[in-house]
């Protein structure tokens, strides 16, 4: 089956590279001719497709997905500067990778900010927590299976989708235990109701994230998305819930408690996400200037919680009964002092893997832009097909790639059409990854962890009904914001 997708893959760029060629006087770059018939721009297009069949089996592999795309992209980009050169230009392909390394610039630290509370906030226990109240309550499957999807649509918006689903997941799993087909319900529910949820936020997804720092929908406007990704959500599950039985599983024993300073650190997320929000609006700022700042928040609090915890610690350690308990260890690093909040730890526990991987992306994405392929496809699309059908095909395009290239490719295009087609091709390209197990984060991640149980296979025996969804998403959002139309 995996075959057969690649197979779509190769032949949808396939495709791309000869209507391209006959829409060359569609370049950006008019001046020097048509660039899409190049042995560059042809060489381009097959490295970047090479690369991102690596991407797709990555887990097979296990081939970091963000080596293949960033040597792709270095190499796309010396096709370029050589292209160029042949024309006599030197200097248009200096100012496209400074652009593209700006753009990557303001993604990077936005979401390396974004990483660091998360981790942080996973350090304090907070999502422990949460899963422990959960499995130990001794809830029906049933009243698991929602619960674990409405946290998910509701949790996925201020963090991500991918760790939503990992979070949610692991209650699924905990409690499901040996009931493998509804632990394979539970995750394909977590996974539609994470991409729906991360749908109508800015911070939700990473292409909602590129939508609202370019520009196109204000913060305020992502949520008109609510009720149609409600609704993508809500239609699978209604009919999965029949497939579930009223078994009542035994309860778990488990307490976890947050440590020191947790609350503070998740009211500072908070009010780092309303600070970027302010730079935005207000100040005309990047909104990953505001992030940083938020960053600087979780720093001072984190060196806080450090030293309270450690007169903790020290008290203990003056109560408890002998001395050889604290020797100092070769290293000079007590084992207690490992255990304090440490910001620049969770910095570095960033996914390096994933943020890398964005750079080659947008990168090869870019070089491409150079040789005119987005503008023809742009043309092929958004004026061949009409504004409706592009941007509901840019939604199941995201199931077999990845919503990120796509979204990334479509903003790079940046076709005119109405306020309400920006919205809906938000919507499509957060919630059409929930199509496939692998069209996102947070189905690959669940693959991995219930391997075996969750599959590509389990999930594509719903996609009819998670299609059913898709639709009414769309039919709902023209229906309830006709007027952006």
């Amino acid at each position: 089956m995996k075959a057969v997708f690649l197979t779509l893959i190769s032949l949808l760029f396939t495709n791309a590279v000869a209507l391209a060629s006959s829409a060359a006087h569609e370049t950006i770059s008019a001046a020097h001719g048509p660039l899409t018939g190049t042995i560059g721009g042809y060489v381009s297009i097959a490295l970047f497709v090479l690369a991102y069949v690596f991407v797709v089996l990555e887990e097979k592999l296990h081939l970091r997905k963000s080596k293949p795309v960033m040597l792709a992209a270095g190499l796309i980009w010396v096709l370029v500067a050589i292209t160029l050169a042949q024309l006599g230009d030197h200097h248009t392909a200096h100012e496209a990778i400074k652009a593209n390394m700006l753009e990557y610039a303001e993604l990077f630290l936005f979401l390396l900010c974004a990483m660091t509370y998360i981790n942080s906030m996973d350090e304090r226990n907070v999502f422990q927590a949460l899963r422990s109240w959960l499995v130990s309550r001794g809830f029906s499957l049933r009243i698991i299976f929602w619960l674990t999807g409405l946290l998910a649509f509701f949790i996925s918006p201020i963090a991500d989708n991918l760790t939503t689903a990992l979070l949610m997941g692991a209650v699924a799993m905990a409690v499901g235990g040996k009931n493998t087909k509804f632990i394979s319900l539970a995750c394909i529910n977590i996974v539609v109701a994470a991409n729906a949820g991360g749908a109508f936020s800015p911070f939700g997804d990473i292409t909602t994230l590129m939508v609202w720092q370019k520009g196109k929908i204000d913060f305020a406007e992502f949520f008109v998305l609510f009720i149609p990704s409600l609704v993508n959500w809500l239609v699978p599950a209604i009919v999965m819930n029949f497939a579930i039985g009223k078994d009542k599983p035994e309860p778990l024993s488990e307490n976890v408690k947050m440590k020191l300073g947790a609350k503070r650190i998740v009211f500072l997320f908070l009010m780092t996400i309303v600070t970027a929000v302010m730079f935005h609006n207000y100040l005309s700022l990047p909104p990953a200037a505001g992030m940083m700042l938020g960053l600087g928040y979780l720093g001072v609090i984190a060196y806080y919680i450090k030293r309270n915890e450690e007169r903790s610690q020290d008290y203990d350690r003056i109560l408890g009964a002998g001395s050889e308990q604290f020797a100092m260890p070769t290293n000079g690093m007590t084992e207690l002092s490992k255990q304090h909040l440490d910001m620049m730890r969770n910095v570095s526990r960033a996914e390096w893997d994933t943020l890398l991987f964005f750079y080659g992306i947008i990168l090869c994405v870019g070089g491409l832009t150079v040789f005119g392929y987005l503008a023809a496809t742009s043309n092929l699309m958004y004026h061949g097909l009409g504004a409706t059908p592009a941007n509901v095909l840019v939604g199941i395009m995201s199931a077999l790639v990845d919503n990120i290239p796509v979204m990334f490719a479509v903003l790079t295009m940046d076709p005119s059409m109405s306020h309400g087609q920006w919205l809906l091709v938000t919507l499509t390209a957060g919630v059409g990854g929930s199509l496939l197990s692998i069209g996102s984060a947070a189905g690959v991640a669940l693959m991995g962890t219930a391997r075996g149980t969750y599959t590509f296979a389990s999930h594509l025996k719903w996609t009819p009904v998670i299609a059913l969804g898709y639709a009414a998403s769309i039919f709902c959002h023209f229906l309830v914001n006709s007027s952006h139309f």
